[in-house]
């Protein structure tokens, strides 16, 4: 089969006015073949190489690349030498010459001999997948945290790429003087340079760590639940995120329009309140330099008592995005089979984008499922759905928490201030004199509760 143009290139955002640079993308995805061992295989099945080629070209519109074509080229084998096969590099020098373009992105992993193989036969540079995204991180970090996390990623991908490109990296003259002999590589004392940037960046990162356990113990001392927003990356996580708390997070239909980790107050339903986190989203083949670059940001995940998986129901590769978030917190050691250990609730995004028939159907699914793996259906944009998301937050939240019911005069302003700061007030009528209250308390705050008013378990 012929490398072709991807036929919804035209359908793409037009170049900006920042955009720089002509980019030409490469699809160079292996065809499926019956009984294949190739462990992507699957993947491969559920999510169509338009699709995949349209996230990769929206990928390079994110740093402001201006996308001359997207091509489909689809491979039967991995060549060692070039990834593609040689008739087929020389049809897209072709097309790279004819759109002057001066950079190619390969939407796959390449070793750094294919990079510089493909770069001396394109005369262009070459970008793979994991370069790309770590470029986007590079540009998206806003915080200290972030840009430590992204160097520490970059550093780390650059130290693979070191290899004998060049003249220059031939070799330095070692000692002082005329008299020392050969000293060590341009390439070793690179590696050597970067290995101690890498050690004293993990050192820093280790400090931020030690911050966020402090953080985190203090919200345990008041003490705060956290809910942790996680997703694939343009799902609406930032959306729903400004929609529960009303913040002013950067939103846009771009991949990774938002990178450093936020955490903003959640009011519930009853009083109550609660963390809320959004994080950095996933992607598939999700390099694994950044999931480890990334976990001290992460953290707020494994740590959260409450996780969100938002989910761009509307997309049409939903289900396969399901699986790259379920292999990203896998690699986080938490289990999505289980339902994290009873603490994810999918959230269904984007419902209205459907039709009233099709949102029906979409009901009748959901509520269908399985209770130990619940979803809910929301519109971010709209904010349909999002009570009942709230509600369900609430009463995942409240599982482990103390019901009481209490009796206290009503002149007691300080005790009833006091109830709606640290409790979550159920229920509260006034009758001759006295406010008769039902609360939901932290265990920690339980005995203090009964201590000071004198309450008593609530009948469940």
């Amino acid at each position: 089969m012929e490398p072709r143009s991807f036929e919804g290139a035209a359908d793409r955002p037009q170049p900006s006015a920042n955009q720089t640079g002509r980019a030409i993308v490469i699809g160079p995805y292996l065809r499926a073949r019956r009984g294949d061992p190739d462990p992507q295989a699957e993947i491969h099945a559920q999510r169509s190489s338009q699709a995949r080629l349209e996230e990769a070209a929206g990928l390079a519109l994110a740093i402001d690349l201006m996308v001359a074509e997207a091509i489909l080229a689809p491979i039967s084998q991995i060549r060692p030498a070039t990834y593609l096969g040689k008739g087929k590099v020389e049809e897209i020098l072709g097309t790279i010459k004819a759109h002057e373009a001066d950079l190619v992105v390969m939407d796959c992993a390449l070793s750094p001999i294919q990079q510089r193989n493909l770069e001396k036969a394109w005369s262009a540079k070459v970008l793979d997948r994991t370069g790309l995204i770590l470029e986007i991180f590079g540009r998206r970090a806003k915080t200290k945290e972030g840009a430590l996390q992204v160097e520490l990623a970059h550093l780390n991908y650059q130290r693979s790429r070191l290899v004998r490109s060049w003249t220059h990296l031939e070799r330095q003259r070692g000692g002082f003087g005329f008299l020392g002999g050969p000293g060590e590589t341009q390439i070793e004392a690179d590696r050597r340079l970067i290995g101690d940037r890498i050690s004293k960046i993990e050192n820093e990162i280790k400090k931020v760590q030690g911050t966020r356990r402090l953080h985190r113990a203090g919200r345990q001392r008041v003490p705060y639940r956290v809910v942790a927003l996680v997703g694939y990356t343009n799902a609406g996580k930032s959306t729903l995120f400004n929609r529960l708390t009303r913040a002013e997070v950067q939103a846009a239909d771009m991949l990774f329009a938002t990178l450093d980790p936020t955490l903003r107050a959640l009011h519930l339903p009853h009083g109550g309140k609660a963390m809320l986190s959004d994080t950095v989203g996933f992607i598939s083949n999700l390099p694994t330099q950044l999931v480890a670059a990334f976990r001290a940001t992460l953290e707020e995940v494994l740590e959260a008592d409450l996780i969100l998986h938002v989910r761009d129901i509307a997309h049409e590769d939903a289900d396969a995005q399901q699986d790259d978030v379920a292999a990203v917190l896998r690699q986080l050691g938490i289990d999505p089979e289980a339902g994290g250990g009873g603490r994810i609730i999918e959230v269904w995004n984007k419902i209205d984008q459907f039709a009233a028939d099709e949102l029906a159907n979409l009901r009748n699914i959901a509520a269908r499922r399985d209770p130990q793996h619940p979803c809910l259906l929301v519109s971010a944009v709209t904010g349909e759905g999002v009570d009942a998301l709230l509600l369900a937050i609430e009463d995942r939240l409240a599982a482990a928490r103390i019901t009481l019911d209490l009796s206290i005069d009503a002149a007691d302003g300080a005790g009833v201030s006091w109830l709606h700061r640290n409790a979550e007030v159920l229920e509260k009528e006034l009758a001759d004199g006295r406010f008769a209250m039902t609360v939901r308390v932290d265990p920690t705050k339980r005995d203090a509760v009964i201590s000071r008013f004198g309450a008593v378990l609530h009948p469940e």
